[in-house]
Order: structure tokens, then sequence, then C-alpha cells
């Protein structure tokens, strides 16, 4: 097992198409998501995330073509997220030949799915991700559809919740911090980690290692970006990169 933290490339997609959204809102056309997980299989990524953002809005199915091109095209583990209503089509999806499902609309909606799929799949291949914002009046929010609508739990009790149902892996979402640069939000990944036994996956706001670092000593079992890894330089430029391999490894806690 490897000791070097996971640091883990997210692919938002609407339509088959790549895209990125700031703030979940709007979205700007970056290209062909076939294309950048050829990239990133060359830069030797150990992970990647793959979520359909407008599926659960649309109520449309998961997209099994762009889905199976993307399974046969990467050579790391991938996690598919968007549009999942039932444990069929995470079976169907798995059986392609992606390792772990992410579910959100569907965890706060139908949180009984969350269950199934667990004991369908097991708890390492059920991932809820929990998209959260800051309330003015303090404290925190969590938010479904593509953060349009509240679910009415905090996100330490929506990350309870979760893995009292089965899930096996948390992502925890700044809505706040998306596609900013601002770095993550430190206190909302820390009060989830505290909360839950689970691995948390940070997201949201890395501008660069510095942050990931910060996310990690927060308590954070792995990062995830996604503006950082496909946008360069001032001005944003379409740009697919990925941190070597020595930069990664010097992630790890001494």
């Amino acid at each position: 097992m490897s000791v070097f933290p996971r640091v883990i490339p997210v692919l938002l997609v609407s339509e088959g198409y790549l895209v990125k959204p700031v703030k979940f809102s709007g979205e700007r056309y970056i290209g062909d998501p076939i294309n950048a997980v050829r990239i990133f299989n060359e830069k030797q990524v150990d992970e990647l995330v793959v979520l359909d953002i407008d599926a659960a809005v649309k109520g449309t199915d998961p997209d099994h073509r762009l889905i199976e091109e993307i399974a046969s095209e990467a050579f790391m583990p991938v996690a598919y997220g968007g549009g999942v209503r039932t444990s069929e089509q995470a079976r169907r999806i798995t059986g392609i030949g992606i390792e772990k499902i992410v579910l959100n609309t569907a965890a706060f909606e139908t949180p009984a799915l969350v269950t199934e799929i667990a004991e369908l799949l097991g708890s390492s291949s059920t991932v809820v991700s929990i998209d959260a914002k800051r309330r003015i009046t303090g404290g925190y929010e969590t938010y479904s559809r593509r953060a349009s609508r509240k679910t009415g739990l905090s996100p330490v009790d929506a990350a309870k919740r979760a893995v009292e149902l089965g899930a096996g892996e948390l992502i925890v979402s700044s809505i706040d911090r998306e596609s900013t640069f601002s770095g993550y939000d430190l206190k909302l990944v820390a009060s989830v980690a505290e909360a839950v036994e689970v691995p948390v996956i940070a997201l949201g706001g890395a501008s660069g290692l510095n942050d990931f670092a910060a996310a990690l000593q927060a308590g954070a079992s792995a990062v995830a970006a996604g503006s950082l890894f496909v946008l360069n330089g001032k001005h944003r430029a379409v740009l697919i990169t990925y941190p070597g391999q020595a930069e990664i490894r010097s992630l790890r806690p001494s």
C-alpha cells in the first residue's frame, strides 16, 4: 500500500463535454474528457473522479457511452458520479470497469440507495459527496442538485449519516471555494474529518502543493482538485497538469 497522499484530479462533464463552472454556477467548455484521461495516463495519475454535474438536475441517466470510453482509456481507478438513482445502474457502471460510485443528490433524496449500493458493491466502492456552503449567520449548509437545493443537514451530520448508511469514503467540497484558487476551506475539512472514521477527500479551491499539505494537515485523507489540473496561468488557459511524483512524496507527513 502506498504511503504517499492521494492527489486526485476531478473531471466535470456535461452532455459529454469537459466543463468547468465557478462556485457551481455557469460552465466553461474545456474540451474532450477522453483526451484529458489520456493525458492523465501519461502523467501517471493514481486515481480519477469523473462527475456528470447536470444529470441529477435534468433527471437523465448516466451516460454509459461516455463511461465505457473513460473506462477503456483510463489506466487508473476511476470513480464516477452523476445520475445514479438505482443500485442496478451502479452495478452496470462498475461492470463496465469503474471502481467507485459517487452519490450526491441521491444520497440525500433517497438515502436507502447508499445502503443498497454498499451492500451490492461494498463500502469501499460507495462514495458520498457532500457539497457545503457557509451560512451568513455562521456554520454550514449542505446542498444537492448542483448546489440548488438545501438538504437541511450540516456537513458533519450529513457525513455521519452517510457513513451510517454504508459509505466508505466522503468527498467534502466547498461551494464557496470551487474554482477560486483560494485554498480549501480547512475548517470544513477538519470538522468532517474529525467526525467520521472513513477517508475524507478535500475538494474546492486548491491552488497548489501548499493547499494540499494544509488540507492533509487538517485531517483529509486525500486531496482533489478540478481547475488546478485543467486550467493554467493568470488567464486560466486550458492545460492539463499534474504534480510530479517527487512533489507528491513531499506531501507525506514527516
